[in-house]
């Protein structure tokens, strides 16, 4: 992260602070590659948004000593909601509503970018690229992706690595907490995915080894479980061509070794 910085002329960085995992590490990265003087940190809580999220990103940039903001987004999508009702109003709440928080997000991070110079980091892992578990132009946005070639439950191993380095600079309460999106009611991405455990173990046997769903079944594994990986993988292709720079660290990152077909009419 550092040379890509400095062989850019990049001197600050901004990281979207909710709370969870993902942004907890890209934030101890950045005050590492950067100083915490460079870094800054954005808090937007949604309606959705447990008081507790808050408080645990800004217990992770106190420990850090970044400077960070908290500017809830509450307002600004009453406001798209109510712009949006001639055509989508009446309708249930869904996907479409859970994504425009998100692109909230990215709005005021780019600004906060354009208007002071910070470069905005992405927070996304390889385990929500490979499934599409993200929000195109929402938290998919970034200049450059230092966690994005790391499967989730990497990133947990790297968080109680820096912890184990750095006086637990992560809070506790972060690494323990189920991962939830936050984009409705009591949302937990266990609703619908299998743990993360399971998701990454298909997902490196399918991406690392190249093993065909039938293999990956043979393995032990839930072939119901495999096929909706596998579908999720195969579907969101399009979402993994527009994703920013990701650092390569694996055998098998996407767009440079691991290349799925944009249009895949007839399986794969």
């Amino acid at each position: 992260m550092r040379d890509y910085f400095q062989k850019n002329g990049y001197k600050k960085a901004c990281v979207g602070l909710s709370g969870g995992i993902d942004s907890s590490v890209v934030a101890c990265l950045a005050v590492g590659a950067l100083g915490k003087e460079n870094v800054k940190g954005l808090m937007m809580p949604s309606h959705f948004s447990p008081d507790e999220s808050v408080e645990d990103a800004k217990a992770l940039a106190e420990n850090l000593g970044i400077d960070y903001s908290v500017l809830p987004i509450t307002e600004a999508y009453t406001a798209i909601i109510d712009t949006l009702k001639p055509v989508t109003g009446g309708t249930d709440f869904d996907a479409t509503e859970e994504n425009i928080q998100s692109r909230i997000r990215t709005v005021l991070l780019m600004a906060l970018q354009n208007k002071d110079g910070y470069v905005l980091l992405n927070s996304s892992n390889k385990s929500e690229n490979a499934i599409g578990w993200c929000t195109l132009y929402g938290d998919t946005a970034g200049a450059f992706s230092v966690t994005g070639d790391l499967y989730k439950s990497e990133i947990y191993d790297l968080a109680r690595y820096i912890n184990s380095r750095f006086d637990n600079v992560i809070p506790e309460i972060i690494l323990k907490k189920e991962p939830s999106s936050e984009l409705r009611p009591n949302q937990k991405d266990s609703d619908i995915l299998p743990p993360y455990e399971v998701v990454d173990a298909i997902l490196y046997r399918m991406i690392e080894e190249g093993q065909h769903r039938e293999e990956i079944v043979n393995a032990g594994f839930d072939a119901e479980v495999v096929e909706k990986i596998h579908s999720m993988v195969m579907t969101n292709v399009k979402k993994r061509y527009q994703y920013p720079p990701v650092l390569r660290l694996s055998t098998r990152s996407f767009r440079h070794e691991c290349l799925f077909p944009l249009v895949n009419k007839y399986g794969y």
